[in-house]
């Protein structure tokens, strides 16, 4: 079996110990990290390498970030939208850091930090709109070559009611409306499966909590963290959940990671 996990660190600095700790229990092939919130230069390598991973880095200081660490190196890695649509066609979407893709044999990884969006009257949310549609063009030019890929990371979008704890009211909340979840069908539509959803039908399951009004202890979360995988993966994946455990820790982040168990070719 492949084993690959996604997980929002919220600060890679900060959780060391714990990320330590879970990766002594649960030895995954492939980590994928977003919010690591450092430059590259300042990305501590040292404790991963220790454990047996090679890592692959995209920081920038104190926000944003992505990180890939795996067991076996990996080969065509690339950072942003750029290398595969063009600066010109980018824009100003590569400056924040979210963005690392690689490949594990014929397996493309895309591990990806998608905006928050804020609130819907912001510029925040046109941007996160805009990001959305320029990755489902990256998306499309992957797929008219390459038809073993995977997409994980945080996505900050809820794709149905049954993915938050309580959806009333939630339509115009960033994370859970309309324009949010029809951009995001728009990418599954190229033939994406959402993994999880292949083994788990039912509510209550969440990556992730807000740190107030205690919602971890009275599971008020979403279910925001992905794996999306191409047709032929998705007949390969056995096993897609979440591990809260991480979440009882001390000064946690507030998402859990989410692993994916797939046969390998």
């Amino acid at each position: 079996m492949l084993t690959l996990a996604t997980w929002n660190v919220n600060s890679i600095r900060t959780r060391l110990d714990h990320l330590g700790t879970w990766l002594e229990t649960h030895p995954v092939d492939v980590l994928c990290l977003q919010e690591t919130k450092v430059t590259d230069e300042q990305f501590p390598q040292a404790p991963w390498e220790a454990l047996g991973y090679h890592c692959y880095i995209s920081g920038q200081k104190a926000y944003n970030g992505v990180a890939l660490l795996s067991r076996s190196p990996l080969t065509e890695v690339s950072r942003g939208f750029s290398p595969v649509l063009g600066s010109d066609g980018v824009g100003d979407l590569d400056d924040q850091k979210r963005v690392i893709t690689a490949k594990l044999g014929d397996l493309r990884i895309l591990n990806l930090y998608v905006p928050n969006g804020s609130s819907v009257d912001s510029d925040k949310y046109s941007y996160k709109l805009r990001w959305l549609a320029t990755l489902r063009d990256y998306l499309a030019t992957l797929l008219a070559t390459e038809t073993q890929i995977h997409i994980c990371g945080d996505f900050n979008i809820a794709p149905g009611d049954r993915d938050i704890h309580d959806p009333q009211g939630k339509g115009n909340h960033v994370m859970a409306t309309e324009p949010e979840r029809q951009a995001l069908q728009q990418i599954l539509d190229l033939g994406f499966t959402d993994t999880f959803r292949q083994f788990t039908a039912e509510g209550g399951h969440f990556s992730w909590w807000d740190y107030r009004a205690g919602s971890f202890p009275r599971n008020k979360g979403w279910r925001i963290d992905h794996h999306y995988l191409s047709p032929p993966l998705a007949d390969r994946a056995r096993s897609c959940t979440i591990d809260a455990e991480p979440r009882y820790w001390e000064k946690p982040s507030d998402h859990a990671p989410v692993l994916l168990t797939l046969d390998k070719p």
